[in-house]
């Protein structure tokens, strides 16, 4: 049997960032993207993302906030950091220029709206 960890693990101290987006943002950029008329859209491929970038140790940090607001224990949770993973990407940022001028895309969630939303959604249905 797997034995996991008793608390999260971050590899690396946590600093690697990432443009993580929600699920009403790929929605949305599907959507604009099967319903527009401009041809200037006609094979061309659209990062769907917010364009910002978030470190791990905000996204623990947003996790602990909003998981904390049903169970206080959770804001105790300690992160343990572990060897970074070879070859992994430091940072990573996602243009989101061409989707913004070719299919008018314009994000509705940023990350923290977006964590907020899908722990509520979580914590309420799936306990």
């Amino acid at each position: 049997m797997l034995s996991l960890p008793a608390y999260p693990l971050i590899n690396g101290n946590g600093t690697n960032s990432r443009d993580f987006t929600y699920i009403d943002n790929v929605i949305q950029m599907n959507h604009l993207a099967a319903t527009t008329s401009n041809v200037m859209a006609k094979a061309q491929v659209f990062n769907t993302a917010v364009g910002e970038r978030a470190d791990l140790n905000i996204l623990c940090e947003l996790l602990k906030k909003y998981l904390s607001v049903y169970d206080a224990k959770i804001a105790e949770i300690k992160i343990n950091y572990g060897p970074e993973r070879s070859g992994d990407i430091p940072h990573s940022l996602a243009s989101i220029d061409k989707a913004k001028q070719i299919l008018n895309y314009e994000p509705s969630h940023t990350l923290e709206q977006g964590l907020k939303e899908a722990v509520d959604w979580y914590w309420k249905n799936l306990k």
